[in-house]
């Protein structure tokens, strides 16, 4: 069973910076696909950044240009550099793992960690 280990984020001002961290139980190149997503009470997940097993990257519209998604594969760590953060930003933030085989596809996620920019 593959394990995600989130850790970074709690309460931050409008306008500072934020690390995110997400440790994964296998190698990186186990994956399809990595990433981070967000969820607000009462609203669905939505994408935040995703990172591929070959790199290609992939943001929101509402995160580009403030946030980076980088990985460090000996730590078989996902990473989620946030800047310029907004109180929109508040959320809980959780790291995905994802393969497919054939007939199968194998969706992993975090616990969950919150994020709050204060204004």
């Amino acid at each position: 069973q593959v394990q995600l280990v989130e850790s970074g984020g709690g309460w931050v001002q409008d306008g500072g910076s934020a690390t995110l961290y997400c440790t994964a139980s296998e190698s990186l190149f186990s994956f399809n696909n990595m990433g981070w997503y967000r969820q607000i009470p009462g609203k669905q997940r939505e994408l935040v950044a995703t990172i591929t097993s070959g790199g290609k990257i992939n943001y929101a519209d509402s995160v580009k240009g403030r946030f980076t998604i980088s990985r460090d594969i000996v730590k078989r760590t996902v990473y989620l550099q946030m800047n310029s953060l907004k109180p929109e930003d508040t959320a809980v933030y959780y790291c995905n793992a994802f393969y497919e085989r054939p007939g199968t596809i194998y969706d992993y996620w975090g616990q969950g960690t919150q994020v709050t920019v204060s204004s």
